[in-house]
């Protein structure tokens, strides 16, 4: 007599990763159920939020925060114990956080995945960067990723393409802004190689989605979805067959004979608790609340790593005013950077160092600095025509180590079904620090290349919302929480589609790498079944 399950495979979270894994096994033919915490909202929802909200500034502000699906902003959600306040904007909704990511979509280099063989320091990954570039492949199709073909992404000015690829990006990447052209001119004699950032976002129509029109809010929405964000899989896989339910928050993985994993426990709004069976799981969730979930199920940790060795580009930033109008705020936010720290022998010493080129309209930063200053009247409409067709801001990140010090658990308090939240203790590391003094004399020559007056050169340390190193990737059962398939080394029917995987932070933004591994994982599956 065959088992009854009520799907073959249950994903648990619904946003870019969780949705192409579901996508790819629903298109296969596989019964497969989606649960997503959160609610649906419709994207014009979202924008007229944005534009009704008085804070601007906060990416989260536009999406729902309930008492049941918090935004990691929400003070009852996330607490902090550690020396650095962990607030990443994490969001709780059918798609997920691409909601209002800015799209970067970086490969790791080689040398990314091998750190502690090259460079002495941190893990290995337990797979290469050949193995994965098909899947990478993959995961640029699916979301639609603009990038230049010709360039050195290592930042070494190799002369030519870095990292190797099979095949050209889906799409050709946007003009170059003058703001940018201006800014690499001025560095190059100093030495910085300018880099086009690869984008999920359109150039020309893609997958049904529009070519992007500039717009310039893709933090926290892009108004027409030229952008990805993962409600476009979650959409997808619908279509496919599989059925997506939001506002069900996961909160147990039961085990059963074999030390598989047999159900998943969930819990309404209404407090209703409902259990589904599979013949496999993906939990789905981000790095903090995928961790969250073994622990308050007390599955896979027979490594005891789960939650920790947490990972972000903890960063800083410089902002000045150029030399000369570039009137940043037109096309996207994010497009180019400078990698001259990306890879190399100082990775022995310090670490891996990315300053990417903001282009966002800076208004109202412009403003509030000038008012704060008591600047009034016919002058304050000068100054803000002049501060922000020069208003330059660089964000930096940096590399970081794994450290199993560094990590979340459950906190004491308990939302609104009763579900404990998330509390987070995270010291950045002196790796960073030693890379954060380098970026600090890479500051100095910018502003001399470009620049006319500082007005922020040394912020504390800021988030980065890449959440990396939770539920460690490894070759080793005894210190990893799944192998080289993203497969639970306790459990072989349970696997984690999460960058909270990755067991090398490198120095990109780690969405891309988390899609291509989901997309591999549920290949697998797909085998399997």
């Amino acid at each position: 007599m065959s088992i009854q399950y009520d799907a073959d495979v249950i994903v648990i979270g619904s946003g870019a990763l969780g949705s192409n894994a579901a996508h790819e096994l629903a298109k296969a033919g596989k019964s497969v159920i989606i649960l997503e915490a959160g609610s649906r909202i419709p994207r014009w929802k979202v924008v007229e939020n944005y534009r009704t909200s008085s804070r601007k500034g906060n990416y989260n502000d536009p999406y729902p925060n309930q008492p049941w699906a918090h935004t990691s902003y929400d003070p009852d959600y996330l607490e902090n114990t550690g020396s650095f306040d962990f607030r990443p904007g994490m969001l709780k909704l059918v798609g997920g956080t691409t909601w209002h990511w800015a799209a970067a979509a970086w490969r790791y280099l080689p040398n990314d995945m091998k750190l502690k063989s090259v460079y002495g320091l941190g893990r290995d990954w337990p797979i290469d960067y050949a193995t994965l570039e098909p899947w990478y492949q993959r995961a640029e199709e699916a979301l639609g990723v603009s990038g230049s073909d010709v360039e050195d992404q290592s930042g070494q000015d190799g002369g030519k393409t870095f990292p190797p690829r099979s095949k050209p990006y889906p799409m050709k990447p946007d003009a170059v802004t003058y703001m940018n052209q201006r800014f690499a001119e001025a560095l190059e004699p100093a030495g910085f190689h300018y880099i086009h950032e690869p984008n999920a976002r359109n150039t020309r129509p893609y997958d049904s989605r529009p070519a992007c029109a500039g717009n310039n809010n893709c933090m926290p929405v892009c108004p027409i979805g030229a952008m990805y964000s993962g409600d476009t899989h979650a959409t997808h896989a619908e279509r496919a067959g599989a059925r997506l339910i939001p506002e069900a928050t996961a909160y147990r993985l039961e085990k059963g004979a074999g030390n598989k994993i047999v159900a998943v426990h969930y819990r309404t709004p209404k407090g209703e608790d409902v259990r589904l069976t599979a013949r496999y799981f993906i939990v789905a969730a981000h790095g903090l609340e995928t961790a969250k979930l073994l622990l308050i199920s007390e599955v896979a940790n027979s490594s005891d790593q789960v939650g920790r060795n947490l990972m972000d580009h903890s960063g800083s930033g410089l902002v000045f005013l150029a030399k000369e109008p570039v009137w940043p705020g037109r096309g996207q936010i994010q497009q180019g950077c400078f990698l001259n720290w990306r890879d190399g022998e100082f990775r022995k010493r310090h670490s891996a160092i990315k300053h990417s080129v903001g282009n966002a309209v800076p208004n109202a930063d412009v403003t509030r600095r000038l008012l704060a200053m008591g600047v009034t009247g016919p002058e304050l409409d000068r100054r803000i025509r002049h501060d922000a067709a020069r208003w330059m801001s660089i964000s930096t990140v940096y590399e970081v180590l794994p450290d199993p010090g560094n990590r979340v658990t459950p906190s004491s308090k308990k939302d609104a079904l009763g579900i404990p939240g998330l509390s987070v203790h995270y010291n950045v590391d002196d790796y960073a620090a030693a890379g954060r003094e380098v970026a600090y004399e890479d500051y100095r020559k910018m502003v001399a290349a470009f620049g006319e007056e500082v007005i922020e050169d040394r912020t504390g340390w800021q988030n980065r919302d890449h959440l990396m190193g939770t539920v460690i990737m490894g070759a080793d059962p005894k210190d990893s929480v799944v192998n080289h398939e993203c497969r639970s080394y306790d459990h072989d029917n349970l696997f984690l589609a999460t960058t909270g995987v990755i067991p090398a932070s490198g120095v990109i933004n780690p969405t891309l790498t988390g899609v291509a591994l989901s997309i591999r994982l549920a290949d697998i599956i797909r085998r399997e079944i």
